[in-house]
């Protein structure tokens, strides 16, 4: 054996598992496979100006990379067991939650020790929720910032690299199963016109969302069982940070959801960005929306930003729910070339929002995208959810339902089918773990990270 233990993917997952086993178990040979580059790396060339759609750089840079699709997130790191996965049905409800405080520690000690840990506990707006049919989500939440993740991310990497082999831009191409135990990898290095392999006794996959086409290619050769998950599609709103200000300066981020009255559908807001900025983000080579903040004041803006979310599960005969959403997607770049903004007031009243009415309204974009009509894109039923959760939440925040507020479509979160694992995050293969959200598992940067910690103790222990 080349290594004791292969990695697949530096993202959340891969990063923590290579951080316990080096603390657990120095004397292992760990090797840390990475399809992208290096964090200092990665650049997108996508401005929203000069260049406003997807040019195929040959690894795409927020997606993939040293510290994942999550590198340049807003660096939320959300402490529940109520929303960003079911890591707890696998290890325990308790257990989720202390390795999720142990990566906040982790978090802390490389960077974040001057950020705020929110929370919702004891806070007056779960009883206001409930009186507007409303469902805050208990949580504590640590906000980095884009910002410092960054350098969180920069520090647990340059306490890495020193004690783990780091292959970037080196996709894995095959995985086998050795004959008396072990997994020996096939990946190509960049530049380099043949193939490689190692091996290792023990074999650790964590390749994120943007892995999941190749995750569901080795399932199937190695006849591993999954079920397909489900698909997020919506909206980013933006409007001036004082409506929202009274929920985010206590909460930070506020998970709340809404069962619709026309079709009993769950809308959740998800990824919410006090003073922050709204931003491209390519999937695949489709163009959504996402939004960011900072820590630093200087980067801070007058808006804030969420998205509201509605999610679909599908049933037989039809499986593909990521195919679904990227189509949706598709569509709105064929209409706007990129991300469609449209004002609130401008979508219930059936027409078409301009240059001339956005520059006119309170509300300044912080993303340049196309002003458009976002109902020639999402399904009404997906449409009329969202809307009736705008008027929701203007009863507890007024001002959200104004006609000025900025609406930026679309908005998808893929998840990965779910890979069927036991409660070791083990698959029917000894010594094959999948974590993150490459197992279908996790769907949050504490969930994967939490995961790759678990994962790393139960090698250690053997």
């Amino acid at each position: 054996m080349n290594y004791d233990v292969i990695i697949i993917g530096a993202g959340p997952g891969g990063i923590f598992s290579a951080y316990e086993l080096t603390r657990k178990r120095p004397d292992l040979k760990v090797a840390v496979f990475e399809e992208g580059n290096p964090l200092e790396k990665r650049r997108c060339p996508i401005d929203g100006v000069k260049v406003r759609s997807c040019i195929r750089c040959r690894t795409c840079a927020i997606m993939n990379g040293f510290g994942g699709a999550g590198a340049f997130s807003d660096g939320k790191y959300n402490i529940t067991n109520d929303f960003g996965g079911s890591l707890y049905e696998h290890i325990g409800k308790q257990q989720a939650i202390d390795l999720m405080k142990y990566v906040d520690e982790i978090n802390v000690s490389h960077g974040g020790e001057g950020t705020r840990m929110y929370s919702t506990a004891g806070t007056q707006f779960k009883k206001l929720c409930i009186q507007n049919k409303l469902k805050l989500l208990d949580a504590s939440v640590r906000h980095l910032g884009t910002d410092i993740n960054y350098i969180v991310l920069g520090n647990l990497y340059n306490e890495l690299k020193d004690k783990v082999d780091f292959f970037f831009r080196s996709p894995v191409e095959k995985l086998d199963i050795l004959e008396g135990g072990g997994y020996r990898v096939t990946f190509r290095k960049d530049g380099q016109e043949e193939p490689a392999a190692v091996s290792a006794r023990y074999c650790i996959v964590s390749v994120g969302r943007s892995g999941s086409k190749w995750m569901e290619k080795v399932c199937g050769e190695l006849d591993i069982p999954t079920k397909s998950n489900r698909v997020d599609l919506g909206v980013r709103v933006e409007l001036p940070a004082v409506i929202f200000s009274d929920l985010t300066d206590e909460l930070y981020e506020s998970k709340i959801v809404y069962r619709t009255e026309k079709f009993e559908d769950n809308v959740r807001t998800f990824c919410m960005n006090p003073n922050g900025i709204v931003v491209n983000e390519n999937t695949n080579g489709i163009v959504t929306v996402n939004g960011h903040s900072f820590e630093d004041p200087e980067k801070k803006t007058e808006n804030t930003n969420f998205a509201l979310l509605v999610s679909k599960h599908f049933s037989v005969p039809f499986k593909d729910s990521n195919g679904y959403g990227e189509s949706i997607a598709r569509l709105s770049n064929m209409l706007g070339g990129g991300v469609i903004v449209q004002r609130f007031g401008d979508l219930v009243r059936g027409r078409r929002s301009n240059e001339k009415r956005i520059a006119e309204g309170l509300v300044t974009p912080t993303l340049a995208a196309t002003p458009g009509d976002l109902s020639l894109v999402l399904p009404k039923r997906i449409l009329d959810g969202i809307i009736e959760m705008i008027y929701a939440l203007d009863k507890i925040a007024p001002g959200t339902a104004n006609d000025d507020t900025l609406l930026y479509g679309v908005e998808v979160k893929f998840y990965n089918m779910e890979v069927e694992l036991d409660e070791n995050l083990e698959t029917k293969y000894s010594g094959l773990y999948i974590i993150g959200d490459g197992s279908g598992v996790t769907h949050s940067l504490s969930h994967a990270s939490a995961s790759g910690i678990y994962v790393a103790r139960r090698i250690a222990e053997s």
